[in-house]
């Protein structure tokens, strides 16, 4: 700054010179350190309310249509929207709440769970939601019902209202029986192959016990969908190609074309990966938030064919079904293909550890950062954990740091106006086309009441 003083000090000889000084001034304004530039780039981390009085929100997106219309949505059935610089609706766009399976109002991990927009849905309409309906007939063995139906659905807007779906235009895309009532996985988006994901939980309970847990091949442990790759889609990643076929196709490259396992099948060996997202930048990576059993919550980077471990596996360590507190003296390192099962890139300790140092109920995933108001996050996940105590609303934020081999570190998001937790169960994220994420919460655990906000992570002073 002293040489643009010097310069400014000198008489002026002309009015290119002082073209000059305006050039030099407004160039070392953003690249000199201590200018409002490089301020803006280190403001302190904060949570803004984009929207309120909703029952349990569980994702936020933006449709690529450039209206910059955000969608919320609802556990309980129903997507509203908040138009750009606007309030949210109180008509919803989608309401599914006459089709989802009846809701605990305590605790549920079923209903509507996500939705995706398809990528030319600008010129098309078309958007996919994941929602748990009443269960068919029947059920995993005899005496035993299911808890619910897995559906995926295709929908259109409305030719005559662009905040309004048109409920007739229902196709269904995929169904699956869902043997217990939580491990819904949940999410749906498009990755950047433009095929839909899809990830769906191992068919709940705890310890792979119950009804719909079938054998695999780690004979230790009880039960085992997510290693069973012939018999159903559960504790699985789908990738699918809903642009050809009835109803849909399988991408050629698919890891499982070819063999005697369910084809759609893109990745496994999960719990119940209920948040997952695609980085927007970089390398457009898959990033999945597997929640654990009892000792340890984990983050994946998914790739095709991969084998995430559950049931061998919690975490890193080797898991247990006899006692879920303990861990197993050994365990293999392979599953029966020789493939290597992969480690997560991030763990956290469960509250239950017995070791009395754990703090997480259950991970829930997030985003990479590409947004433009918190530079210093720029390409780290930011993520949560639901709460620390399960009867408690305090749920926390991270971020997680990118290593290029091995684990990734983390710390505590730290909030202006949050210092400590949320003061919320941490219920989802989402994130806008411009990067920016949302964080959606509730008062309460399950789906009922009116607590539920949508707070957006912004830079403040």
């Amino acid at each position: 700054m002293q040489f643009l003083k010097s310069i400014i000090m000198k008489p002026i000889a002309s009015k290119n010179t002082m073209n000059v000084v305006y050039i030099l001034i407004i160039a070392l304004s953003t690249l000199t350190p201590g200018c409002k530039k490089d301020d803006e780039q280190n403001l302190t981390p904060n949570l803004q309310v984009v929207a309120e009085n909703l029952v349990s929100p569980l994702s936020v997106l933006e449709a690529p249509d450039d209206s910059k219309r955000l969608f919320i949505v609802d556990q309980s059935g129903k997507v509203f929207i908040v138009p750009s610089g606007g309030t949210m609706s109180t008509t919803p766009f989608l309401d599914l709440s006459s089709k989802i399976v009846a809701l605990n109002p305590a605790y549920d991990e079923r209903g509507l769970l996500s939705i995706a927009f398809h990528p030319s849905f600008k010129t098309n309409g078309k958007l996919y939601a994941f929602y748990t309906a009443p269960p068919r007939a029947g059920g995993p063995q005899p005496g035993a019902s299911w808890s619910s139906l897995t559906r995926i659905s295709e929908f259109k807007v409305s030719t005559s209202n662009s905040n309004q779906v048109d409920l007739a235009s229902e196709r269904v895309i995929l169904e699956a029986d869902h043997p217990q009532s939580n491990h819904n996985g949940g999410s749906l988006a498009f990755g950047p192959d433009g095929y839909l994901y899809i990830s769906i939980g191992d068919g709940g309970n705890k310890d792979d016990v119950g009804a719909g847990h079938l054998p695999d091949w780690y004979t230790v442990n009880e039960g085992g969908n997510a290693q069973n790759l012939n018999a159903n889609l559960m504790g699985k990643i789908l990738r699918i190609d809903v642009n050809s076929g009835s109803p849909y196709s399988i991408p050629p490259d698919n890891p499982f074309v070819g063999t005697t396992a369910k084809q759609e099948i893109y990745a496994f060996g999960f719990r119940n990966p209920y948040r997952f997202s695609f980085d927007m930048g970089g390398t457009k990576q898959l990033f999945v938030g597997d929640a654990g059993q009892s000792l340890w919550e984990e983050v994946d980077i998914v790739t095709k064919g991969g084998n995430y471990g559950w049931n061998i596996k919690e975490g890193s360590i080797c898991f247990s079904t006899d006692n879920d507190l303990t861990v197993r003296p050994s365990c293999p390192s392979v599953d029966s293909a020789g493939k290597t099962l992969v480690s997560p890139i991030i763990e956290i300790k469960n509250k239950a550890h017995p070791d009395g140092t754990g703090i997480a109920t259950t991970v829930v995933g997030g985003n990479i950062y590409r947004g433009s108001s918190l530079k210093q996050f720029e390409g780290r996940l930011i993520f949560g954990i639901f709460s620390q105590g399960g009867t408690t609303p305090n749920g926390k934020l991270y971020v997680g740091n990118p290593s290029s081999s091995g684990t990734w570190s983390y710390e505590d998001l730290n909030l202006k106006d949050f210092p400590s937790n949320l003061g919320y169960y941490v219920k989802g994220f989402g994130q806008d086309l411009s990067g920016e994420i949302y964080v959606t919460v509730a008062s309460v655990q399950g789906p009922t009441g009116t607590t539920g906000k949508v707070l957006k992570l912004v830079g403040t002073k």
